[in-house]
Order: C-alpha cells, then structure tokens, then sequence
C-alpha cells in the first residue's frame, strides 16, 4: 500500500541530515507523496541552498558536523512561507523548543517513524495557513479603509483622537459610539478603528443584534451554564468571553432588550458579567465598538434606550453622514471604490464620463455606499467598455450637454448690473430647487457646501473669498 500523503504534491522540501542511511530514507518518503526535494548535509551546503531556491518547507536536523541546524532559524534565511519541522536527539529537547521560538512549526524526536512527518508537516502546514489568514485579514482591513475626503474631515480627527486615547490608555479602553445611515459604512469603520488601534493582534467578534432572536439574544451575548433553558445542554460562553483581551463589536445596539442593554452597562462599567443561569460573576476586559443607524439620544428621548448606558457610550462618538452630504467627495470616492472592484473582478481600469458624473451626483443614495458600491459594481460588470456614463440610473445631463440657463436674447446691459445680486438669485432657486438641502444645492451649483454656507451667512464687505473658485 503507497504510503500516506506526505505533503502536497510539487511542494519543495529542504532536508538537511548528515546521516546518509536517514537522509535516504526520509527523501524517499518525501518524494513518494511527490515533493521535490533538495539533500543537504552539513550547514554550509544548506546554507547555500536556502539562498539559491525558495523551498515550501524543511526538515532539518539540529546537529551538524560544521554547526547547528538552528543557526539558519538564527540567520532568518527561511522565508515567512517556508514550514520548518527541526529533527532532534531525546537530550535536545531544549534545542528543539527554541527552534519553535525562532520559527519551526514543529519537532521530531528521534528516531521516530516517517509516517509521523505527516502529522508534522500538517502541524506546520495549518499554522502557515493561519498567519496566511491573518494576513489576508490584516489586508483586508487595509483595503476597507474608509475614503477619508473633505467630508469625512471632522471624522478623521475625532479618529485620530480615538486612536490617540487608545494607545495612552491600552487597558480598560472607552467604548466608541458610530452613528449613521444605514450602509453609511459602520462596521467598515469598526473594523478599521480595531485594525489601527493597540489590539489590532487580538480578536474582533462582530455581530449585528438585529439578527439575535429575543429569546437567545442574553446567552449569545454573555454566555450560558449548562441547564439554563431547555436546550442549553452543555455551558457556552458568549461573545463578550469571546472577545476577551479584544474588540467586541455590537451593531445596531438600539435593538437590544431592556435587560440586555442593563448587562452590558454592567459590562462596561466594571468589566463584569454573568452567563445566563450562573451565580458566578466574570471578569472580561473588552474594548466595545457599538452602533446604531438611528440617534441613541432620540430613543432615550423614546424611552426605548437606557439613558445611563447612551451617556456611557457617547463618550466617543463618531456620526457619518450619509452619502448625499459627501458633495463633490462622492465622485472621488466612486473612482476609489470603482478602482478596488475592477481590481477584484481582474477587470481593467475603468473611467467615469462627465454624463456618469452628474448622474452620480443626482441619486438621493438612500442606501447610501452600500448602494453605490452595488451600481458601480454592476455598471462594471454589465457595462460595455472602459467609460461608464450610468445610464441605467437615468437623472440629469451633465453640465456640459445641458442647454444653458440663460436667455441667448439677453445681452449685458452697457450700464452694468450687480454681479452679486446674480449670485444671490441663483443660491436662493438652487435652494427653492432643492428644498432646502445645502448640499444638494451645493452640488447643483458646482461649488462647496463651505461657499454656499458662507454666502448665506453673509459675506463681509471686502472678503477675498467671496466667490466659488475660493470655495
């Protein structure tokens, strides 16, 4: 019978072993899974090796006649990528668990069976794939960053204080409050704010509460003891024991219970809790990122959120704006957004025409960038070339195919007029036009929603900065 799987097949193995009779016999092995292996026999020919090829993984023996198979660990030739299992004699277990501190995946003792390398290797195989994980994750956190524009100034400060605090404080960290929209991107944030902030190593358990049924919204939360309710079988901690050390992340906090948004006052008060059924109170140290699509401060008003756990939260609060109030942002944005989907769907880079332009302008984006991710998305996908004018979304012309407001009878009067009387009149039917909304009558006029404010506000005699291109 053809002897177990080894390692995946075409992988490149280092086998480092001056014992000719072992060396042979642990090559062939490898090579019966299909590995390709390279023999070395001493340090310096390893050595040599390591840094001619890259190798999946290795085995390596410890004790050489020119040296010790721990000084490439040392040297830190093996890539982050190599899986490295160290041989050993039974007297050098401490050799072989500083191997593992330097970076070995796992030991052998010998003389051992070769069919234990595949347990070995699949040790070192898995932790590979974690830290691969890990990093994918960290990349992805990267990636998700929130596209910090003018509109998100005031977010980025009151983030950058956050992040400050943190690393002052490191334990017992504030919880943060994140409200806005929703698909304004909250829990894109807290993943970020998780990702940037001291604990960055250790976990983030998320979870939206909307989705916890009532009745199992507490032991989901803080755990339960076996015998609890009729189904609870065996004791299960919860989501606050699982973030222990790390981020717990609680969107759309405004839909817990009465009782549960008590248990998690006490939680952040004094970092206990108590599974559902148990007597024992537990110690946690969690940092907690809450969330909420609707104000807190309006349903405490409802008499629907606990007032003392919404003042313990807003202590770091954090609002997006919705996607309409980006103004000018959100075409920057779209173009950053649209750039991450052609890369994802390994499309080439794809352009926004001037018509694309003011459609995007005009949507109302009541999914806010949730929805706009999902149009680009399938603009890219169905669209047919490189230049995507949106047309599906229907809405205005841009500027430049648009007929002209004035009147081609009118000509300037040779007496002059009032260049700011004319300017006045547009901002009041810009914002007759758009009921009132500053930054929509921002983005029909082209200029900032600074300017249009500041022109409401009533310049001062004399101001340089009393006109759209200083805004």
């Amino acid at each position: 019978m053809p002897p177990e799987p080894v390692l995946p097949a075409g992988s490149d193995v280092l086998l480092l072993e001056d014992d000719t009779t072992l060396r042979k016999r642990l090559a062939a092995h490898l090579r019966a899974s299909g590995a390709e292996v390279k023999e070395a026999v001493n340090v310096d020919h390893a050595r040599k090796l390591l840094r001619e090829l890259p190798f999946d993984f290795a085995l390596i023996d410890l004790h050489l006649p020119d040296g010790e198979g721990i000084d490439l660990l040392r040297e830190k030739l093996f890539s982050e990528t190599t899986g490295v299992v160290v041989m050993t004699a039974f007297g050098s277990i401490a050799k072989a668990v500083e191997a593992m501190r330097l970076g070995a995946g796992d030991y052998l003792t010998k003389p051992f069976d070769p069919q234990e390398l595949a347990l070995a290797f699949g040790r070192c195989r898995s932790a590979r794939e974690a830290a691969r994980r890990e990093a994918h994750a960290a990349g992805d956190a990267g990636r998700d960053e929130l596209f910090f524009g003018e509109s998100l100034r005031d977010v980025r400060a009151a983030l950058d204080t956050i992040l400050a605090t943190e690393r002052r404080l490191a334990h017992r960290l504030p919880p943060v409050l994140i409200e806005g929209e929703t698909g304004t991107g909250k829990s894109v944030l807290a993943r970020w704010l998780h990702a940037q902030g001291p604990r960055q190593s250790l976990p983030l358990v998320a979870v939206n509460c909307a989705t916890l049924p009532e009745t199992l919204l507490e032991a989901e939360l803080f755990g339960h003891e076996r015998g609890a309710f009729t189904d609870a079988k065996a004791a299960r901690i919860g989501l606050f024991e699982a973030a222990d050390g790390g981020t717990l992340f609680l969107d759309e906090i405004s839909t817990l219970t009465a009782s549960a948004q008590a248990k998690v006052l006490t939680a952040v008060e004094d970092g206990k809790i108590r599974r559902v059924g148990g007597t024992r109170e537990l110690s946690v140290d969690v940092r907690l990122i809450a969330a909420s699509n609707r104000p807190l401060a309006a349903l405490v008003g409802q008499g629907v959120f606990r007032e003392d756990l919404y003042h313990r939260l807003d202590l770091l609060r954090l609002t997006l704006p919705p996607l309409r109030e980006h103004g000018a942002d959100l075409l920057a944005l779209a173009r950053h957004l649209l750039a991450r989907i052609a890369t994802r769907h390994r499309l080439p880079p794809h352009t926004i025409t001037r018509d694309g332009e003011a459609r995007l302008l005009a949507q109302p984006w009541r999914g806010n960038l949730r929805e706009l991710s999902h149009e680009l998305e399938r603009a890219l996908i169905f669209g047919h070339g490189t230049a995507l004018d949106f047309a599906h979304l229907g809405g205005a012309p841009s500027a430049a195919s648009a007929p002209s407001w004035r009147n081609p009878a009118w000509q300037l009067p040779e007496a002059g007029f009032t260049l700011d009387g004319v300017v006045a009149d547009l901002v009041a039917e810009a914002l007759r036009a758009s009921n009132n909304n500053v930054s929509a009558a921002a983005r029909r006029l082209g200029v900032t929603r600074e300017f249009l404010r500041y022109r409401l506000a009533g310049p001062k005699a004399g101001d340089p900065t009393d006109s759209p291109a200083a805004g």
